[in-house]
């Protein structure tokens, strides 16, 4: 008999007792990283700030250099499978957070652009002293990563784009402008469940698994805590960059080897929900994307993966690093 009634007391006490989610920092403070992060510090547009990065050396290097690109939704520490495949290649990875994201700064008078990020990029890079570089970018990251190619192509040994955003311009193909309170207002509503719901349906297909919930609350944890006004805000602004500033029309102009790997269940389009009904179903249409994408960029190479979506270095790592390094091989 006490036996049972301590197993009530005890199954009464959990729920009182289950860990409250996490509330980070305008910086990600309190959220660990896979590997040990340095500070970049720097000036631009009249303001100090510092970029987060790690820089991961391999046992046995081969000399090359990868700079993995992280997407709006994602951050540094969601390369972390990348940066072990990578450097157990062979490869020494350098990972910066952007300026606006993750545990980097959080400017509120910043004029948010691909070609500053690129610049920033560029000046921490300048920093380590890298020359010649090969560049990984996902998601938004593929748009940054586009853009630094045009930028600076002489220091891109290869490009490589991982279900990129902006295969499409949704200005032009009739998105509506949401003006940036309204991404403001919109931001601060963010919540695990928001997040989750909406990566369940976009990024994954309904492929859903538990350990993908560690970077939901990386991403929602850090509008849980001090700054999180701060951290909406930049939110924000880039939203409004990536809608004004499309890299697509600029594709032919890419010219060094272009390694495009694309989850073909991906239907990531920012703004769609703001979009008309008819044009919501034609938008996000990555395996009609990533073939267009091939056909405009003068050297490159559509790997596709039938089953994954927007994140497959996270959905399958085995099977994205295994076309991931074959890729960067047969260059």
């Amino acid at each position: 008999m006490r036996t049972a009634c301590a197993a009530l007391l005890l199954s009464l006490a959990l729920p009182a007792l289950a860990a409250e989610p996490p509330a980070y920092g305008p910086e990600l403070e309190g959220f660990d990283y896979p590997h040990p992060v340095k500070r970049f510090a720097f000036d631009s547009q009249g303001e100090k700030l510092q970029m987060a990065y790690m820089d991961v050396q391999p046992s046995t290097p081969n000399g090359h250099t990868l700079v993995l690109l992280h997407g709006k939704n994602f951050c540094g520490a969601t390369w972390e499978g990348s940066i072990q495949a990578l450097t157990q290649a062979g490869y020494r990875v350098v990972v910066p957070d952007q300026v606006g994201f993750c545990k980097s700064s959080k400017p509120q008078r910043y004029q948010f652009s691909f070609q500053q990020l690129a610049a920033n990029t560029h000046a921490l890079l300048a920093s380590l002293k890298l020359e010649k570089v090969t560049l990984m970018g996902h998601s938004m990251g593929g748009m940054l990563a586009s853009r630094y190619a045009l930028q600076y192509p002489q220091q891109v040994e290869q490009l490589v784009l991982v279900n990129p955003i902006g295969l499409e311009d949704w200005k032009a193909k009739g998105v509506p402008w949401r003006s940036i309170d309204a991404w403001y207002q919109r931001e601060l509503k963010t919540s695990s469940e928001a997040i989750r719901n909406y990566q369940k349906s976009t990024y994954y297909a309904g492929q859903w698994r538990p350990e993908f919930d560690k970077w939901v609350e990386m991403q929602a944890g850090m509008y849980r805590g001090k700054g999180r006004e701060a951290v909406a805000w930049d939110s924000a602004l880039t939203y409004d960059m990536i809608y004004t500033q499309p890299v697509v029309h600029e594709f032919d102009k890419l010219q060094m080897p272009v390694l495009l790997l694309i989850g073909q269940t991906d239907n990531t389009a920012p703004g769609k929900d703001a979009a008309p009904e008819a044009l919501r179903g034609q938008l996000g249409n990555y395996t009609v994307l990533g073939q267009q994408a091939a056909e405009r960029i003068p050297d490159a190479r559509l790997v596709t993966f039938a089953d994954l979506g927007h994140s497959p270095q996270i959905q399958a790592p085995e099977v994205f690093h295994k076309a991931l390094l074959e890729g960067l091989k047969a260059r």
